[in-house]
């Protein structure tokens, strides 16, 4: 039963420590930390689930990513800090980390969740990638645990220049906008939903006193409305807006 349950999905675990360049000294904890409920579920086998993992990776994760900010960005502001810690550990930067480093070809799910695309969810890959920093504190420490996270935010931040540029995210940054043109809140409305369960398509609009500011679709509501403020806000700003994550963006002042 124990040697069935270590059998890989897809890719190799031995393949997955040298992407990340950690080598686990206690393997079940690596194993734990690829294990989703659905999988511990099914099969009832050790080392269960990853979800404790994932709640102290998250407060990891978070600790990361503040520390990175405040070294990069000396000169930033509490709310500038405070939206770079948010786009760097949101479920979708999250996910999109987890691809990189293809945790999505080794986590270990249920039948269920395997045949519903549970590879490609977001909450999936955010939650693995969480629960894996979480078990590399616990296995090596902090200063293991952000080495392996801080080399991925160094890929995506280490280029971006903060002066005269100002961070934010897509609905938060619209909002803002029509308060200072005394404008009504946007209202974002579901105009279609097509696919099957595993792969749905969302189409979302985007609208302020009944006139439609944007569409845009997306795999969840959540992606298609950010993209649909995305749009709102590039035809009124254009090129001063650039792109930094799927929710958030970098406006030149």
């Amino acid at each position: 039963m124990l040697k069935k349950f270590f059998i890989k999905p897809k890719g190799h675990d031995h393949s997955m420590e040298k992407r990340l360049n950690y080598r686990f000294k206690d393997q079940s904890l690596f194993q734990r930390a690829l294990t989703h409920s659905s999988h511990a579920y099914e099969t009832q086998d050790l080392p269960g689930d990853n979800e404790r993992l994932e709640f102290l990776g998250d407060s990891v994760v978070g600790l990361i990513a503040a520390d990175f900010f405040y070294r990069m960005y000396p000169d930033a502001t509490e709310g500038d800090l405070s939206k770079f810690k948010s786009s760097a550990a949101s479920t979708i930067a999250l996910a999109e980390y987890a691809r990189q480093i293809k945790l999505d070809e080794v986590i270990h799910l249920g039948k269920g969740e395997e045949k519903s695309g549970g590879r490609k969810k977001s909450t999936i890959l955010a939650g693995s990638f969480e629960a894996l920093v979480g078990a590399i504190y616990i296995d090596g420490g902090f200063e293991a645990a952000r080495a392996v996270y801080e080399k991925l935010l160094e890929g995506s931040y280490s280029k971006i220049k903060k002066q005269g540029l100002e961070i934010n995210n897509y609905k938060s940054a619209l909002q803002e906008f029509l308060q200072k043109e005394e404008l009504p809140a946007p209202q974002y409305k579901t105009v279609t939903v097509t696919g099957p369960d595993h792969r749905k398509e969302f189409v979302v609009e985007v609208v302020v006193n009944k006139t439609a500011l944007g569409k845009a679709k997306g795999p969840s509501r959540k992606v298609a409305e950010q993209k649909a403020a995305e749009n709102a806000l590039k035809s009124f700003f254009g090129k001063r807006i650039k792109a930094l994550t799927p929710e958030t963006f970098l406006f030149k002042s």
